[in-house]
């Protein structure tokens, strides 16, 4: 698509943008009290005080249409006022129907190459959902590159007008900054949704859809914060054509993942702790039927010409699966080749979309980019457990394996946990992002203990264990149901027909499980006159959190130092029983 040239007078904007007046022709005083401190730009900085703005009439219905103004740090800006209630002496547009343009680069074009727009859609009369689209123009230079420019959209699902963030004192959308660990200032925070591509509208075939379409945000029990998050994604093809670098979308959803936290230990000042991410890719579904409309979506006819692509002003309807079709589009209509999965061991990830997947790779390799099973640069480096199903022969389903104890992902070829006991290498909101937070981590971990599971029979079970506890990358302990004569088969969790509310008691019922075993294992080890107060600490546990990790680590202790007894002391009745009784959480085997 080539782009439109757009011819503006410049006028008495082009001498405000240089910091002077257009009516006194003296240097505007730039006197807004947070102009220039370092406290958070919450608002457009106003005018000057005592600067005159310019209004318009369009439409020749005898109130101004345009507001023409400047702020206080001297940017061109310009309001149109979508639902025809600007009188004149208006100092600013609002922020319920009205669209701002910023002329960024102050060439006299508001929407053009350069420029941010931010545009409010009302809630129209049938009830359908406020909305704010953000479409942030790259620079002309900067047309064949990819991955540049915004086109977002947030739905205002749960009536709290809290939209994007955009950093006012440079014009930048900052959609990832965050007070404390992960109260982030977009809205990311309870029942919410977005969509979003890098690219600006020009460049995207269907204006309708986009690549995040949508990210879904949940809040089951109605606290303000987020309890699950669902994104769909309709990757685009890169073509490259009339001087551009084009994105065409195919209106289907290649791409879904679903996070969760499972124990709904979030709150203030912890407002993001997701536990648990499935992942889907391949054919998916198509959306192209899931249509929304919003009758004020049609933005002030007579303004078009503002835009060097005025397509998404004059929109019907946008096109995404909202939060109730979500599901079942996912479970029931998807087709998917593969199948991912994530659990956050260490609950250190303050993430706003999902506990990032690991990779099937290397399982030692570590960094950004190494080739490790922590490749994306997002991902924690140490403290998750990914497991991987490649051909979806599981479709998702869970189940609770006796081999651990744990929640695992049904048909996974194998997985690897990269244990952080201690959450050292903490992962907090991750980032990659240059000045948008807390880095991933300041010093990469080199070495830390690792487990792999096999499921070495291919019926949709993990059968062996192995541990690589010294970090040198060599597997020295294994265990082995299979080789034991032990049945790895157990029920499987129809995920698909899980609500938020199944996945907590699903929680709740491993963690305390975790725990009754690891009392178990408590008895039984003070049976054999092992000193059980060596491990005080891992004894009161005060949450689901930490009945599942003490109750785990418990009794991997507790087996060790059994295996242990049994071989100083050559105890050989005890040491045939050991494996048997830890990998099926039978400690009562012990006598």
């Amino acid at each position: 698509m080539k782009p439109i040239t757009l011819l503006l007078a410049a006028g008495s904007l082009l001498l405000s943008a240089q910091g002077v007046s257009a009516q006194t022709d003296k240097p505007v005083k730039k006197d807004y009290w947070n102009a220039n401190t370092l406290l958070i730009p919450y608002r457009l900085p106003p005018a000057p005080a005592g600067y005159k703005p310019t209004y318009i009439d369009l439409d020749g219905d005898g109130d101004p249409d345009i507001l023409r103004t400047v702020t206080a740090n001297g940017i061109p800006v310009q309001w149109i006022d979508d639902d025809d209630d600007m009188q004149y002496g208006d100092l600013e547009g609002d922020t319920d129907n009205d669209c701002l343009m910023i002329d960024r680069n102050r060439d006299g074009i508001y929407g053009g190459y350069g420029d941010l727009i931010i545009d409010w859609v009302g809630e129209d009369e049938d009830g359908n959902p406020a909305m704010q689209v953000v479409v942030d123009n790259i620079p002309e230079a900067d047309r064949m590159k990819t991955g540049n420019g915004h086109y977002m959209w947030v739905i205002d699902t749960d009536k709290d007008d809290v939209f994007n963030y955009v950093d006012w004192n440079t014009f930048t959308l900052r959609c990832w900054i965050h007070n404390g660990i992960s109260d982030f200032y977009e809205d990311y925070h309870g029942k919410s949704a977005f969509m979003k591509i890098h690219s600006s509208t020009e460049r995207v075939n269907d204006v309708r859809m986009n690549w995040e379409n949508p990210f879904l945000f949940y809040d089951p029990d109605n606290d303000g914060l987020t309890e699950m998050a669902i994104r769909f994604c309709d990757t685009p093809k890169i073509v490259k054509e009339d001087g551009q670098a084009n994105s065409v979308l195919a209106g289907s959803i290649d791409w879904a993942s679903i996070s969760i936290d499972m124990d709904n230990d979030n709150g203030p000042g912890n407002e993001f702790d997701l536990d648990m991410t499935i992942r889907f890719t391949g054919p998916g579904f198509s959306y192209k039927d899931q249509k929304h409309i919003n009758k004020n979506l049609r933005g002030l006819p007579e303004a078009d010409t503002f835009f060097m692509d005025a397509r998404w002003r004059q929109l019907p309807e946008l096109l995404y699966p909202d939060h109730d079709a979500a599901w079942d589009l996912t479970f029931k209509k998807g087709k998917w080749d593969e199948a991912w999965f994530t659990y956050d061991e260490d609950d250190d990830c303050n993430r706003w979309e999902r506990v990032e997947l690991y990779q099937p790779l290397d399982p030692f390799k570590v960094g950004k980019g190494q080739g490790g099973i922590d490749n994306n640069g997002q991902s924690d480096p140490a403290g998750d457990r990914g497991e991987w199903d490649l051909d979806n022969s599981g479709h998702g389903q869970l189940y609770v394996s006796p081999i651990d104890g744990k929640i695992h992902l049904y048909g996974a070829e194998w997985g690897c946990w990269r244990i952080d006991q201690n959450a050292k290498f903490y992962q907090g909101m991750g980032g990659i992002y240059d000045g948008y937070g807390p880095k991933r981590i300041e010093t990469e971990p080199t070495v830390f203990p690792t487990v792999k599971y096999t499921d070495t029979d291919n019926n949709g079970f993990f059968d062996l264990m192995e541990f690589d506890l010294d970090g040198d990358k060599v597997f020295e302990q294994r265990i082995s149901m299979k080789e034991l004569g032990l049945d790895d088969r157990c029920p499987i969790i129809n995920t698909a027909d899980m609500k938020y509310k199944d996945f907590l008691d699903l929680q709740s019922q491993v963690s305390d499980n975790m725990w009754k075993n690891a009392e178990k294992a408590i008895e039984v080890a003070k049976a054999k006159k092992l000193n059980t107060k060596w491990y005080a600490l891992m004894l009161q546990p005060k949450s689901t959190r930490e009945r599942y990790h003490y109750g785990f680590w418990l009794q991997f202790y507790l087996y060790n130092d059994l295996k242990d007894l049994a071989e100083r002391t050559n105890d050989k009745a005890l040491a045939g029983v050991i494996d048997k009784a830890y990998l099926q959480g039978k400690w009562e085997l012990i006598k």
